[in-house]
């Protein structure tokens, strides 16, 4: 008897969704989208968007480009950017906090941060920090930055812990069995990190098995990665 096919495991592209209808409010996110979608109204026309990796920094920059016409730039990329040309619209600067000591890329952001607040063009930009922590070595700019209003993105609650995990899961494809979310939630480490560690693992592992994620594995794959206990709830 001849042993069953092999299932071939074929790594998929991810396919990001960054709609405002895929995004996911709750209470811990609630106040940040409020603070965009009020974007006309901020202080000097500027905002700061601060969380962690997986905290949907980028989805949400991708909402408030679709609702303002704005042009979305990462900061490593200013100092080879035309300012003048960016600021003709609103404008999203994503991990402003990557170029601290970067010398070009600093006198970039400072250029179009004074241009766009003189152009009265709305400017948001992201990070993972607040400003006082990203280590700015231009005075004038590491001042204009800490004297921004920020909008911060808090640790997940268990709503919004498992929509993380659902929708990272279904970017990349996957469908889980339908205890497999809630047992994570349950048990795993209360952060986007540890949302996005378990999702790679999860994907990885479900690769080339006939069952996809199923609690068993979500349970074996929890366990080698926290150290934790077995937990059979």
């Amino acid at each position: 008897m001849q042993p069953p096919p092999r299932q071939l495991t074929l790594p998929l592209p991810v396919r990001e969704a960054l709609g405002r209808e895929d995004y996911y409010v709750s209470r811990s996110n609630g106040l940040a989208l409020a603070l965009l979608d009020d974007w006309a109204g901020w202080p000097n026309g500027k905002m700061i968007l601060v969380g962690p990796r997986g905290a949907g920094k980028t989805h949400l920059a991708h909402v408030w480009a679709k609702e303002t016409g704005a042009t979305i730039i990462p900061a490593a990329d200013l100092p080879g950017a035309d300012i003048p040309a960016l600021v003709r619209r609103p404008v999203c600067v994503e991990d402003a906090d990557r170029i601290a000591g970067m010398r070009p890329a600093e006198e970039a952001l400072f250029h179009l941060h004074n241009l766009a607040l003189a152009e009265g063009r709305a400017l948001l930009l992201t990070a993972s920090a607040p400003p006082r922590g990203w280590g700015l070595t231009l005075p004038d700019l590491r001042s204009r930055m800490e004297a921004s209003q920020t909008a911060t993105l808090p640790d997940p609650d268990d709503n919004l812990l498992s929509a993380v995990i659902a929708k990272t899961l279904n970017d990349r494809g996957c469908l889980p069995a339908p205890e497999v979310i809630p047992y994570l939630v349950r048990h795993m480490p209360r952060s986007f990190s540890s949302a996005l560690a378990l999702v790679d693992a999860l994907d990885s592992q479900a690769m080339g098995r006939p069952k996809g994620i199923t609690r068993a594995l979500a349970r074996d794959v929890l366990v080698r990665m926290t150290g934790l206990p077995d937990a059979d709830d």
